[in-house]
């Protein structure tokens, strides 16, 4: 009789120590998933405010007509990815595609001067801020979602439930050596 009960104690013991760990998984993978979500939303007032910024850009720049064409078909392409892989994608480009925007600016001296620029440029600053703060975040839930999926025990139980290793939000590797640039800054 005790030798039954030993037995039954060390499989309910198992069998908690087995949904603890699916139960953390699941609260990381869904964390992660929180925290795109909060990506989502500063993605969302950012294309919110890009066509303000097109629309105020254009009656000073119009023959750049080719980097607002970029900033509104990266705008579409961003809103329009599912995945979270698409997403991430679909916001490098719209990133080196407001970029250019900035760039293509600097001819233009009396634009920077007029209020209604100067507060949409503040806007987007503080998004891009915040998309910065929130992406750390995201990759921080990443990197605890996935040592959890490698790491011994929960890796086990991951490949059995299908968990598997995600993605971090990351700059794409063509795009590195322009970022490994000091800024040109002119006065």
């Amino acid at each position: 009789m005790k030798v039954l009960l030993v037995i039954l104690v060390i499989v309910v013991l198992l069998i908690m120590f087995c949904v603890s760990i699916y139960n953390n998984l699941i609260r990381l993978r869904n964390n992660r998933e929180n925290a795109f979500a909060n990506i989502d939303v500063q993605l969302k007032q950012r294309f919110d405010l890009i066509p303000q910024l097109v629309a105020s850009v254009k009656g000073y720049a119009e023959h750049e007509k080719e980097v607002f064409t970029k900033v509104t078909e990266a705008r579409s392409a961003a809103m329009n990815a599912q995945s979270i892989g698409d997403k991430i994608a679909a916001d490098n480009a719209l990133t080196n595609a407001l970029s250019g925007l900035k760039v293509s600016l600097e001819a233009y001296p009396e634009l920077k001067a007029n209020e209604n620029f100067l507060q949409l440029q503040n806007e987007i600053a503080d998004i891009e801020n915040k998309l910065s703060a929130v992406r750390r975040y995201f990759n921080t839930a990443t990197r605890e979602y996935n040592n959890a999926v490698q790491t011994f025990p929960s890796n086990i139980f991951a490949g059995m439930f299908g968990f598997h290793r995600e993605p971090m939000y990351e700059i794409p590797q063509e795009d590195r050596p322009n970022l490994e640039k000091a800024p040109e800054i002119k006065f």
